[in-house]
């Protein structure tokens, strides 16, 4: 059986392609499994920076294959990663569609990049079921509450300009591009301080709701770890040679 999630090392990114074109990159139990231990080697690799999330084939991911559910095997293992992502960067690379499931699983990436004409939707009150990872928390954050309620209700799917448009996709990419542009992303992000990079994206993530108090207070303790850090040093100090900063992650 052929690997249901792929991963290349390129450089500091961790490119993860979930592997199932002929089912249109379905959720089954072996690729969640797979996605799982792809993110677990993204988040314990010290030389990588973060990671770009795309699917093989015609598409990124139409959801949870339903020909498994109806046959009693709905899929495990996925719900660790829709509940709690990454705790490196990672970005979603969107064709075409990311529907159901597969939308959820870009909602619990930290940027989206979406080729222009993609599906955007959470289709499962069409077929008895209701979208539970994640979209229905998540969708209501990040678009405008009207759209997200209903996209919920009506099944109705958005395209990525309209994600754009509300916030919802960060880039834009012509269709056949998008995991060109979010590897020039993600090569954006890995030149910068390892520890910095983390700090910040579990700031940004962990802050949406709380107040300016819960902030400062969530943000106290990663001062010390990167302001005390080797690299901390080094990026001043090559900013002062006028050279490229050599970061360690330490």
């Amino acid at each position: 059986m052929a690997n249901e999630v792929l991963t290349e090392r390129r450089d500091r990114v961790l490119l993860i392609t979930l592997n199932r074109p002929e089912s249109r990159n379905a959720i089954n139990t072996e690729l969640a499994e797979g996605v799982v231990r792809a993110i677990d080697e993204l988040d314990r690799d010290d030389g990588l920076t973060v990671g770009v999330l795309t699917g093989a084939g015609s598409g990124f991911c139409a959801g949870m294959d339903l020909k498994a559910f109806a046959a009693g095997q709905p899929p495990k293992g996925m719900l660790s990663f829709v509940k709690n992502g990454s705790t490196k960067p990672l970005i979603a690379a969107i064709e075409r569609f990311a529907l159901a499931g597969g939308l959820e699983v870009a909602l619990a990436c930290d940027l989206v990049v979406a080729a222009r004409g993609a599906r955007l939707g959470i289709p499962e009150v069409a077929v008895g079921l209701f979208a539970s990872g994640g979209a229905l928390l998540r969708l209501p954050d990040r678009l405008p509450y009207g759209v997200a309620m209903e996209m919920a209700l009506t099944g109705d799917p958005i395209t990525a300009e309209q994600a754009y448009e509300y916030g919802l996709v960060s880039r834009l990419a012509e269709p056949g591009y998008a995991l060109d542009e979010a590897i020039t992303l993600a090569g954006r992000v890995a030149r910068n301080a390892p520890l910095a990079v983390r700090a910040s994206q579990r700031l940004v993530r962990d802050s949406r709701g709380r107040s300016e108090a819960e902030f400062w207070e969530l943000q106290r303790p990663h001062i010390g770890p990167v302001f005390r850090s080797e690299d901390a040093r080094e990026g001043p100090r090559a900013f002062a040679e006028k050279r490229p900063p050599v970061w360690t992650g330490r």
